[in-house]
């Protein structure tokens, strides 16, 4: 199963934003902070809110980055009819994606909003067409 993130899955209207931020109910892990409501139009979309307190270009890059993947694992399996906006507390900035996906899936799960189908975080989840093996990558030469 390859694990996607695609476009219509991402909230991209301001209004959308601010709906969830106005309306939404918060969530805190240890590491990221989730405000979620129901969808308006039934579609489970996610945001990423990076703020400019949070460091320079390159590190708020880096933490969307982050939450995008931690987000693309664990999207098959939330709960349909959702809007979330996602950030990252200042200990996640620090964190890799693995732990922010962890983080995510802890928070997520306790909150029943994960599919009951969900058999628990699992990073190591292997994708459709992988099919390279370690160190398999030849030098070019040029």
């Amino acid at each position: 199963m390859k694990l996607l993130f695609p476009r219509s899955s991402r909230l991209q209207r301001g209004w959308e934003y601010d709906l969830v931020f106005r309306t939404g109910k918060r969530l805190k892990g240890e590491l990221v902070r989730l405000l979620f409501m129901e969808a308006p139009d039934g579609v489970t979309r996610i945001g990423f809110a990076v703020g400019r307190r949070q460091g320079k270009s390159h590190e708020r890059n880096r933490g969307r980055r982050i939450l995008r993947e931690s987000f693309r694992r664990v999207l098959p399996w939330l709960n349909q009819g959702l809007w979330i906006v996602s950030s990252l507390r200042s200990a996640g900035l620090k964190a890799n994606a693995r732990e922010v996906y962890f983080d995510i899936a802890r928070v997520l799960s306790s909150r029943g909003l994960l599919a009951e189908g969900w058999s628990g975080p699992n990073w190591e989840y292997p994708e459709e067409g992988s099919h390279r093996k370690e160190g398999s990558c030849q030098p070019r030469h040029g």
